[in-house]
């Protein structure tokens, strides 16, 4: 791949492309340049002849990604959250459509969006550093696809108490509700994600990709149900200005540390 990127680092491993997230100062969190990046990136790795499966995963080793860089979410207002969520329908949509395998390796916290985003992978490495979780609501911002994501893959108990405690879960509890699928020392994370990444590489691609599909299909009518209540509520939240005061008073307790 010769295209040049700001916010990722892309490199190909025999038949594995790799996709790293590149802002380790800001613990990987995300913005909507920085997923436009990914978006690239991963359709260019799907329609590569050479490529069979794709890993991704966050340069550092404090944070695969931190979720939604809140300097960019801390100016929205109702307008401005639903061209917002249209961006995450868009993201989703070429995660949810890739033909060939998508393995997470996760070098530190994914945490909001970014735990959202890994849940739609298929297989997901760590380490015991590893915490993942949907926080969102310590941010004042309302969680519509975070739930749907999590009640699919953890059913709605657990959905229930992420959502509303904020809480991040260690790797081990992780690895216990099928969060993590391999929990390996942290300098193997990337060469057991990779090895991973082969095997499910050198299944026959054809089947592979329709087994996508057909995972892609059984959601699709809900994934369009929740895009269209992400906007409804968020555009509520927006306009009563909570989530800016939430966010304006992380800014400004960050300031005093």
């Amino acid at each position: 791949m010769s295209q040049q990127f700001k916010f990722i680092e892309v490199e190909q491993h025999d038949v594995v492309g790799l996709i790293r997230l590149n802002r380790p100062e800001k613990l990987n969190a995300w913005t909507g340049a920085m997923r436009e990046e990914i978006m690239q990136a991963l359709k260019a790795f799907d329609a590569a002849e050479g490529t069979r499966a794709i890993v991704m995963t966050g340069a550092g080793n404090r944070a695969f990604c931190a979720g939604q860089d809140l300097s960019e979410a801390h100016d929205f207002d109702v307008e401005g959250s639903k061209a917002w969520i249209r961006t995450w329908e868009t993201f989703y949509d070429v995660i949810r459509s890739l033909g060939k395998p998508l393995v997470f390796a996760l070098n530190g916290t994914a945490a909001g969006s970014a735990f959202q985003t890994v849940l739609l992978g298929d297989v997901r490495v760590g380490h015991p550093g590893v915490r993942m979780g949907q926080p969102e609501i310590n941010s004042g911002i309302a969680s519509v696809t975070g739930p749907w994501i999590m009640n699919m893959m953890l059913g709605m108990s657990r959905t229930i108490e992420l959502t509303l405690t904020g809480r991040l879960m260690e790797a081990q509890e992780c690895q216990h509700i099928g969060v993590l699928h391999h929990v390996v020392p942290e300098d193997q994370v990337l060469p057991r994600s990779l090895e991973i990444a082969r095997e499910l590489g050198a299944k026959p691609p054809v089947a592979m990709r329709l087994d996508k599909q057909r995972f892609r299909e059984m959601t699709e009518a809900s994934f369009r149900e929740t895009i269209d209540a992400a906007i409804r509520l968020h555009a509520e939240s927006y306009a009563t200005g909570e989530p800016q005061r939430m966010m304006e008073a992380f800014f400004e307790q960050r300031k005093k540390h």
